[in-house]
């Protein structure tokens, strides 16, 4: 069949405006959308089911007026607790109200922990304003390479909290001993331990899921790729490169007793757009032996 320059110039021009359109409605869907992710594990280390939402790499972005729909949704998922892992702000936007008005209204809903990300760390270095007294303020418990032993749901638990790229032990330098000395310290208890660590690569690639006796590790970071494209997921992720794959999801120790949770989190910088990425609540129901 023959088809003239004028009729294949219009399809290409269709074609060009539909990509156009689905475009756009992506960019737009992954910057202002939510979706909520679902997760079930179970545990012999308590004694009921446990509910976490975790929210990482708020970037500093608004779901409603005062982040209205992002806080009801939270709301709808009934959680026992919220972990926050990370990157609430923006390290060159000098703006804090997103992050605290956010922790003031989560905490009315479920008990709040948060760890640091690397924004919160250059956010400090840039401006000079202790972000863990803000979100102390603001209701939070804030956990830097700290534990607290505590009481959620009736159920006893370790959650802690660091900054840092945790690589087992055998890597161990002068410039990350704080870090195995935390890890070894906070991974001594028979509760379940439950552990923020913004950074996912040696939890994914290092072994450190299956150096360190940690039951559940939540992260973020990475943005699940930042950019998704269909049957090659997530382009590119700091310390990982291009392509990577495991960049969202669920991930197991070896011996299947150990899981990292990692979220393509909320937002982004001003630099790099979400594209075909909605932003995600996580949520995590961890059962327990009845």
């Amino acid at each position: 069949m023959f088809i003239s320059g004028k009729k294949l110039k219009s399809c290409l021009l269709y074609l060009l405006i539909i990509l156009i359109t689905l475009s756009a409605a992506s960019l737009l869907a992954s910057k202002y959308a939510l979706s909520v992710t679902h997760i079930t594990a179970s545990t012999g280390k308590i004694s009921s089911s446990l509910r976490i939402v975790q929210l990482t790499d708020l970037h500093d972005s608004s779901f409603g007026r005062g982040n209205s729909r992002l806080i009801r949704k939270v709301r709808e998922q009934d959680p026992d607790v919220i972990l926050i892992t990370g990157d609430l702000v923006n390290a060159k936007q000098e703006n804090t109200e997103i992050a605290v008005n956010l922790i003031k209204n989560l905490v009315k809903i479920a008990p709040v922990y948060c760890s640091d990300g690397n924004h919160e760390v250059e956010y400090q270095e840039n401006y000079g304003t202790d972000l863990h007294e803000l979100y102390r303020e603001a209701g939070a418990q804030i956990l830097d390479r700290e534990y607290q032993d505590v009481e959620i749901a009736g159920q006893q638990l370790r959650i802690g909290g660091i900054y840092g790229y945790c690589l087992p032990a055998k890597y161990e330098s002068e410039a990350r001993a704080d870090e195995t000395e935390f890890l070894t310290r906070f991974q001594d208890t028979d509760r379940l331990k439950i552990l923020m660590c913004h950074m996912p690569v040696c939890w994914v690639i290092n072994e450190s899921l299956d150096e360190w006796n940690v039951d559940y590790v939540f992260a973020g970071h990475v943005h699940g790729g930042e950019v998704i494209l269909p049957f090659a997921g997530g382009i590119y992720a700091p310390d990982m490169g291009w392509f990577p794959g495991r960049l969202e999801g669920e991930f197991k120790s070896k011996d299947q007793e150990r899981t990292l949770i990692l979220s393509r989190g909320l937002g982004t910088t001003e630099m790099i757009p979400r594209f075909n990425n909605i932003p995600e609540i996580m949520v995590v129901d961890i059962d327990g032996e009845k």
